[in-house]
């Protein structure tokens, strides 16, 4: 069906594209009328697809997605509330990653009982498996998978990065091969905000180019340079096709390793005026301190007024010391992968329930945790599950994992509030053991 809707409103010359079913079946109305006229510094993009003043009629909830509540004396961090279609959203957020239509090992209502406000899509996969016919079919995302509060996609840049030997870049966009099947795939700005428009997503994230670590200053920033031209038509696209939907749109900074980089891609984004700012390009094999050293390089020149998001992490000091840092909000898949190796975390650090200590051990995985699984069942038995493969034993884990997670921000919130951030910073940072992969023992 997308296939011919896209031909229908994209061709004008009453003849099919010359492309192969998977890409026509991708090609925006915008790339593919698009395609015919060429443009200065945006040969892909007609002029008038790039005024990016935004209408009045849309403006109203554009303009109070965003309050911030309270702000921390001694460090940037910010308490805020984001709104969306789907629900007011608290920051500092832990958004659980939900690639493929599912948080791993766990329901909807169990999501929201351990206290999950957003979730995570990812626009690349849901693409490829089941496919946006059967997503709208469905009526979208959320009532596919049951899930009725915000919803977060990923315009797929990272993933295709990841495919590094089964994709070619070009200015017009991203060709590569699917993973499932090895078939002739395409993703562009235009398409990927397509795509997000189609599975219902309440913030969208612009198609970017995440350039790998260790990355040479001229590839990073021609990479960058390629990012800002396609947010530029990201920007483009949603402007005239999200008229009248209460939809936010984030762009992503780039820039690798280099501060000035970092800098010009933050200004960059921010003259396009997006509802929200993504850091991008960490969490790709890089060491702590230069993640780190990502936020600081970024977070300054983004506005105090819009939300800021750091992609894919981190570890439960990391969440700390970046909000303190100014960030808002939080995706990572640890919780939920540690789980599925039989690791919890604590607030000393995580521990591995397969090991033999835990034989016996009558206690709950964390003295006083709230969470239905330390509430129900004991570290023992937990082992039990895990040594014997079965799924229940992952699934008490991931719970367990998620709560953790996401009691961290309502803690970090409420110290926020309380004007006491500081303190529970240094507290928690120094109590919390660094995570090193245990060694398992019989």
């Amino acid at each position: 069906m997308l296939a011919r809707e896209v031909w229908l409103l994209g061709s004008q010359s009453g003849s099919a594209p010359q492309t192969s079913t998977r890409e026509s079946t991708l090609l925006s109305p915008i790339l593919a009328r698009s395609r015919r006229s060429a443009v200065d510094n945006f040969p892909f993009v007609q002029v008038d697809e790039l005024d990016l003043r935004l209408d009045d009629s849309a403006a109203s909830f554009e303009e109070m997605h965003f309050e911030l509540v309270s702000t921390d004396l001694m460090s940037r961090a910010r308490r805020g509330r984001l709104e969306t279609a789907h629900g007011t959203i608290d920051t500092p957020v832990f958004m659980p990653v939900g690639t493929q239509g599912t948080v791993k090992a766990t329901t909807p209502s169990e999501l929201s009982e351990v206290g999950a406000q957003v979730i995570l899509g990812n626009t690349y996969h849901l693409f490829l498996r089941p496919g946006l016919d059967v997503i709208r079919e469905c009526g979208g995302l959320h009532r596919f998978m049951g899930w009725n509060r915000p919803i977060l996609t990923d315009s797929g840049g990272f993933q295709v990065f990841s495919l590094s030997k089964l994709r070619r870049i070009t200015e017009e966009g991203v060709h590569f091969n699917s993973h499932i099947d090895g078939a002739p795939c395409f993703l562009s700005p235009e398409v990927s905000m397509q795509i997000q428009d189609t599975l219902g997503s309440d913030i969208f994230m612009a198609f970017d180019e995440c350039p790998p670590y260790p990355c040479e200053r001229a590839y990073a920033e021609a990479s960058l340079e390629r990012t800002l031209r396609w947010a530029h038509r990201c920007r483009g696209w949603t402007e005239k096709q999200l008229q009248g939907k209460p939809r936010l749109v984030f762009g992503i900074v780039q820039g690798g390793v280099y501060r000035e980089l970092r800098e010009k891609s933050a200004l960059g984004l921010v003259n396009l005026d997006f509802d929200g700012y993504a850091i991008g390009g960490v969490s790709v094999g890089e060491p702590e301190a230069e993640m780190m050293r990502a936020i600081d390089n970024s977070e300054p020149f983004l506005p105090k007024d819009k939300p800021r998001y750091a992609m894919g992490l981190g570890t439960p000091p990391q969440l700390v010391e970046m909000v303190a840092r100014g960030v808002d909000m939080f995706d990572c898949v640890l919780p939920t992968r540690l789980a599925r190796n039989g690791t919890a975390f604590t607030a000393a650090g995580t521990i591995n329930l397969k090991n033999a200590e835990h034989k016996t051990d009558q206690r709950p995985i964390t003295e006083g945790c709230a969470c239905s699984t330390c509430q129900s069942f004991s570290r023992a038995y937990i082992r039990h599950l895990i040594k014997a493969e079965e799924i229940l034993g992952l699934r008490l884990i991931t719970i367990h994992n998620l709560h953790f997670y996401l009691h961290l921000m309502r803690q970090i919130r409420d110290a926020l509030e309380a004007g006491t951030f500081p303190e529970f910073r240094e507290r928690f940072v120094a109590n919390y053991a660094r995570y090193e992969p245990d060694a398992e023992t019989p």
